[in-house]
């Protein structure tokens, strides 16, 4: 197998890189420069600039307005994107529902929501885990119940709706039949969050961002155009979706960006005498990572190859996301012992962030979710030990 990049994909990452560095706003590019957390209305101002140039959604089909790339171009696009640190846009549109709306939704579905998925007039949520389903998401309670005019009323609430506060719509997942085992009584509804009965609350994270909310429903009616494909089924739409998130949350090009921002750091840093890039325990921490970031690569380039001859993501996004994944945490926590006690007074009294630590002990708050996010991963280690390895269920 030839993972290497021929000189046509080269010459593509060349211009890749070429319009990202003319493209980026310089108030955002220098936001970018120092891996600083980007508002809402900056990430939608960058949502915007991608889409007017074509780029907003590479993995969409041209049929839908995406440039058509194949699976390698999108990964070369994608790690560009990751090692310039640009705003990360929101996934739960261009990458979940807007997929999922293409391949189980109605041709009207779809020329109502893609459009503005795609231009970025509409935001999205993801309405999945609830306080007492998370990592077993089919044991969800929240209901719709069926009415006699063919609409539904949704009751009950969800947790982790990450940006609720900002978006427009939301894609749920709700138990439509209660006498079925519980995978098989799921529907999959796309709901308006102006709709009366819906409640948002945000809350804070560890790190201290308002990522999350809090999200009820109370008799909220769903017209029923708005379920996708068949009643019932959600559950298997829901995990078609989720094969294409974990292949998502690899993230070698956030690691290695990570990784690059502790090497220039540690060259600045002096521990007795020398920089900290020359001690050789640091060195051997670093080497270690690095080491299982490149294999994380490899691994990245098989599945591209894959996917390049046409195959969907199978069990094996559920590699990608374990160790994606727990590469990103190992590579934070390295670029946090590096800017060492700087990295405590992030929430100091005054306000102010040590120039080293920048928003970096955020990030290394946030970054505790990736191992749960997705499907946790000790779920995925159950998949892999199944799917792949071919051992029988505990």
């Amino acid at each position: 197998m030839d993972m290497s990049f021929s000189p046509e994909q080269e010459a593509f990452r060349a211009e890749v890189r070429s319009w990202l560095r003319e493209a980026l706003p310089p108030e955002l590019a220098i936001k970018a420069e120092h891996d600083a957390a980007f508002s809402h209305e900056e990430v939608m101002t960058w949502h915007q600039i991608l889409a007017a140039k074509g780029w907003v959604a590479p993995h969409w089909p041209k049929e839908h307005g995406g440039p058509g790339w194949d699976a390698t171009q999108r990964y070369i696009f994608s790690q560009e994107l990751e090692l310039m640190g640009t705003p990360q846009l929101s996934p739960f549109g261009l990458a979940m529902v807007g997929p999922l709306i293409m391949q189980f939704g109605s041709a009207e579905q779809q020329q109502r929501f893609l459009p503005k998925i795609l231009s970025g007039e509409e935001v999205w949520c993801q309405g999945y885990s609830e306080p007492g389903a998370g990592s077993d998401l089919a044991s969800l309670t929240t209901r719709a119940d069926k009415q006699a005019d063919g609409d539904y009323l949704l009751t009950g609430q969800k947790t982790w709706t990450t940006y609720a506060q900002y978006a427009d719509w939301i894609f749920v997942l709700a138990r439509t039949n209660q006498d079925v085992k519980q995978q098989a009584g799921i529907s999959f509804f796309l709901v308006d969050m102006k709709t009366p009965g819906i409640t948002v609350k945000p809350f804070l994270t560890t790190g201290g961002t308002p990522a999350f909310c809090e999200t009820w429903f109370d008799a909220v009616r769903v017209p029923k155009e708005n379920l996708i494909g068949q009643e019932n089924m959600g559950w298997t739409y829901a995990k078609a979706l989720l094969g294409h998130e974990r292949t998502l949350v690899a993230g070698v090009g956030i690691s290695a960006r990570t990784l690059l921002r502790a090497k220039r750091l540690a060259a600045e840093i002096q521990v007795n005498g020398a920089p900290l890039l020359e001690d050789p325990a640091f060195r051997a921490k670093l080497a270690k990572t690095e080491i299982k970031l490149e294999a994380l690569r490899v691994t990245v380039l098989r599945a591209l190859a894959s996917a390049q001859l046409g195959h969907a993501p199978g069990a094996e996004s559920s590699i990608l996301k374990l160790r994606g994944t727990e590469l990103q945490q190992e590579s934070i926590d390295l670029l946090m012992e590096v800017i060492g006690h700087d990295g405590l007074s992030w929430f100091n009294a005054e306000g102010v962030v040590p120039p080293r630590a920048e928003s970096a002990p955020s990030i290394f708050n946030y970054v505790r979710a990736a191992t749960i996010y997705a499907g946790s991963n000790e779920i995925q280690k159950n998949i892999i030990a199944k799917l792949i390895l071919g051992l029988p269920s505990a």
